[in-house]
């Protein structure tokens, strides 16, 4: 099913359909303040005695807290590669690039992301922490729904309503994140949803829990940019395994100038022609054929 029409495909162009939700936006922080915190705490995004021995205390949560199994199997689907990338991983002592808010696993920068997002063969996993939710958000603040009403005066000024008002229907797997293990479990699923693609992920999260995520990731080959969160995060093991059991009283967010990097890659992706992606490959089933039919015309692999 096609679905409801987004705000963005309601528009011409991109710059008329972003001006047309801010300056909305704008109306509605005016007649329908959301509660926030009114000075950015600017807290250390992992405390000292947090980050010490963090590559044994992730492994220990990740096995003890992996209820489903979903990711020790997929460990064991290959487990001389996934052995010897845990390996390397917990050996290393940082699995990323950084560049402000941007975590780059497995790239280079943000020119060698881009470069790999507009291939045609690229599926899109875009996830958002639900720790920058609104408190009001009608779809519940610990869940992984989203209602993305383009008309409620809730999801009209909230960032994660824009970017998935935004995004193109096709290739893109958006995920509302509960827990560091949901992350790991739906990529899994996407990889088994997209044989023969070339998957990235772009996610919201805390510090600590893009370290945590990293390390798993790194260990496993999953690619991507995870975006540092802002505000009132959790720096400790206390307060991030308190958040996963949804017990989260403060408010991240994502800072402007790294929304409109988020909002420049949703561009990027939506324009290299993701919308006729399955409408040119037509229904195909068979996992050899997936991989036949598209192959990467940029060297992402």
């Amino acid at each position: 099913m096609a679905g409801p029409v987004k705000y963005w495909q309601r528009h011409q162009s991109w710059e008329e359909a972003e001006r047309g939700w801010d300056q909305r936006a704008a109306r509605l922080r005016d007649s329908h303040p959301l509660r926030t915190f009114k000075i950015n705490p600017q807290l250390p995004g992992i405390r000292r005695h947090t980050r010490k021995h963090l590559s044994w205390k992730t492994l220990t949560y990740i096995q003890r807290h992996d209820y489903s199994g979903k990711l020790g199997r997929y460990f064991w689907r290959r487990p001389l590669k996934h052995g010897w990338g845990l390996l390397r991983t917990l050996i290393k002592k940082q699995v990323y690039r950084r560049d402000g808010d941007l975590f780059f696993y497995q790239f280079q920068g943000l020119e060698d992301f881009k470069s790999c997002l507009v291939g045609q063969d690229v599926v899109l996993v875009i996830g958002f922490s639900y720790c920058h939710k609104p408190f009001e958000c009608p779809a519940g603040r610990f869940t992984d729904a989203c209602v993305s009403d383009p008309e409620s005066p809730v999801c009209g000024q909230c960032f994660i309503g824009k970017c998935v008002q935004a995004l193109p229907r096709a290739r893109v797997e958006p995920l509302f994140i509960t827990t560091v293990h949901y992350i790991g479990e739906k990529m899994i699923e996407v990889y088994d949803r997209w044989p023969g693609k070339e998957i990235l992920f772009l996610i919201t999260a805390c510090e600590l829990t893009l370290e945590m995520f990293g390390k798993l990731g790194r260990a496993v080959g999953f690619r991507g940019i995870g975006v540092r969160l802002d505000g009132q995060i959790c720096n400790t093991m206390r307060a991030f395994e308190a958040s996963e059991r949804g017990v989260k009283p403060g408010m991240a967010v994502v800072n402007d100038d790294t929304q409109r990097a988020m909002m420049d890659l949703i561009r990027l992706f939506s324009e290299s022609g993701a919308s006729g992606f399955e409408e040119m490959i037509g229904p195909v089933t068979d996992q050899a054929e997936r991989v036949d039919i598209i192959a990467s015309d940029r060297g992402c692999r």
